[in-house]
């Protein structure tokens, strides 16, 4: 260390002493900076402390949003539920688009793309879902606040659970299993709500009438929210979760990542006031108050480098900011960073970063897919099979016959009277066996004659057309090219 440097350390741990001469004792002055008698809970299960801040912001505005898995169910269109996944009728119905097994391939495709959205949000920035979006840190984050409002602060929190079993206990904690347990109900109520519908569910509740399938799934989905938001809790994203153990392929020197600036804060320390005529000691920013492993989710001493545990949610950032603002130093110890930064490497471009291009790339093809089925879709659809034996049959007046099967398909929520039309040769004459009424997601079948006379057959395979239309909606039409085979022409 340089002599300058040294001065600016020495006057820097003087400053800080001056601050300390201001508040009337040391242990008011930690208290103002949410530090004092704060006990770093790290064997067993971690009671964080909570903080505000602008990370603690973001979780609050994601996990709002999360109570659209829970209100969703109970939204209408069109008289129906919107988003209904009917597994028996094979049906998934989302707003105005109904999608068969058809169409399911456009499911796979939403499914790639959040999936390698996941992938590249990793790369760019670690364990964003991790932090902010997952399920389960949204239900942990939920119950822990509940639990705080019953049962106080971390150290109480420590205090209660260490204590043996009494009525003063059971008393306290009572109340907030009733609250995880409401909150266990309603997830795995609105995960059923979505494939049997929500009001049906809730009148049939009260009269005793679910399947043993539906009470085990919520039931069975209600406890394990308990279970694992409520008392495992950190040892799920530690122990448990497999996105966590592959997390290291897709993070590299250029992601960024919640850092500890070492050459900032080393060494660090408390802050104390020099006697006269010794020497300020040499300390670096960081006082080391461990507010930072305090709000940690997973009791991750963030300090110590990037470990297993963390899952990039940026409450130290907080917690750090927070007490470099009260001791008049600049925010930044604990910041979002990459390697290659703390390295003095130049920024790469995400452009520039073969991960993800492809990521990107694979997104790009997924979404493109997904739009152009959404734009092509038909509410209904058509397929014709040929009848192969005989591939035509010669009639008694000189026409050659074939017969086909037609199969339609109605992807929308109303019953469907097809009307089946067939074009071609001007001499083209069919034969439709029945009137095709088609029920929702269903497919109705139905025989068709076509002939033509044999003078009128230039090839073998004649191109000709069979369309489909709904005889309430005519809009609503489908169309089909096929062949009409014929003898060998001499």
């Amino acid at each position: 260390m340089s002599d300058v440097q040294k001065e600016v350390k020495s006057h820097d741990s003087n400053h800080m002493a001056s601050l300390l001469d201001e508040m009337d004792t040391s242990n008011k002055n930690l208290q103002n900076i949410g530090v004092e008698l704060l006990t770093v809970h790290t064997e067993g299960t971690v009671h964080a402390k909570r903080i505000s801040g602008k990370f603690r912001n973001v979780k609050w505005v994601v996990m709002a949003l999360w109570s659209i898995f829970f209100l969703s169910p109970y939204l209408r269109w069109d008289g129906n539920q919107a988003i209904l996944f009917d597994l028996a009728g094979r049906q998934f119905h989302i707003f105005w688009i109904t999608i068969l097994p058809q169409d399911i391939w456009m499911l796979a495709m939403i499914l790639l793309f959040f999936a390698l959205l996941l992938a590249a949000t990793t790369a760019v920035a670690g364990r964003l879902w991790c932090g902010y979006a997952c399920f389960h840190t949204v239900w942990t984050d939920a119950f822990t606040w509940i639990e705080e409002k019953f049962e106080g602060q971390p150290n109480k929190r420590i205090a209660l659970d260490n204590e043996s079993v009494s009525f003063k206990k059971i008393k306290t904690k009572f109340p907030k299993w009733v609250a995880w347990t409401a909150i266990g109900f309603l997830t795995g109520f609105s995960f059923v709500a979505y494939f049997d519908p929500a009001f049906d569910l809730w009148y049939r509740l009260f009269k005793f009438e679910w399947t043993f399938t539906e009470t085990s799934i919520i039931l069975g989905l209600g406890a394990a929210t308990v279970f694992f938001a409520g008392f495992l809790r950190e040892q799920v994203c530690i122990g448990f979760c497999p996105y966590a153990r592959i997390q290291g392929a897709m993070i590299d020197t250029e992601t960024v990542v919640p850092t500890y600036d070492v050459d900032r804060g080393e060494p660090r320390g408390r802050m104390k006031r020099a006697k006269p005529g010794e020497e300020a000691p040499l300390l670096g920013d960081c006082i080391d108050c461990n507010l930072c492993v305090a709000v940690c989710p997973t009791g991750v001493d963030i300090r110590k480098g990037q470990q297993f545990g963390c899952i990039t949610c940026g409450l130290c950032i907080d917690a750090c900011d927070s007490v470099m603002e009260k001791i008049k130093k600049p925010v930044g110890l604990i910041r979002y960073a990459s390697l290659a930064e703390f390295a003095g490497k130049p920024f790469v471009p995400l452009f520039k970063r073969p991960r993800v291009i492809v990521y990107t790339g694979i997104m790009t093809f997924a979404a493109a897919m997904l739009i152009w089925g959404l734009l092509t879709m038909s509410p209904i659809d058509m397929k014709v099979l040929h009848e192969r034996a005989p591939l035509f049959v010669q009639m008694s007046d000189g026409t050659i016959q074939n017969k086909y099967y037609a199969k339609v398909v109605n992807k929308t929520d109303k019953p469907l009277n097809a009307k089946i039309t067939v074009t071609g040769p001007a001499s083209l004459m069919y034969i439709v066996d029945k009137e095709l009424r088609v029920i929702p997601g269903e497919v109705g079948t139905a025989e068709i004659l076509v002939r033509i006379p044999t003078k009128d057959l230039k090839e073998v395979n004649t191109p000709i057309e069979i369309h489909v239309q709904d005889m309430d909606k005519p809009a609503i039409k489908a169309d089909y090219d096929s062949m009409f085979i014929g003898p060998k022409l001499r």
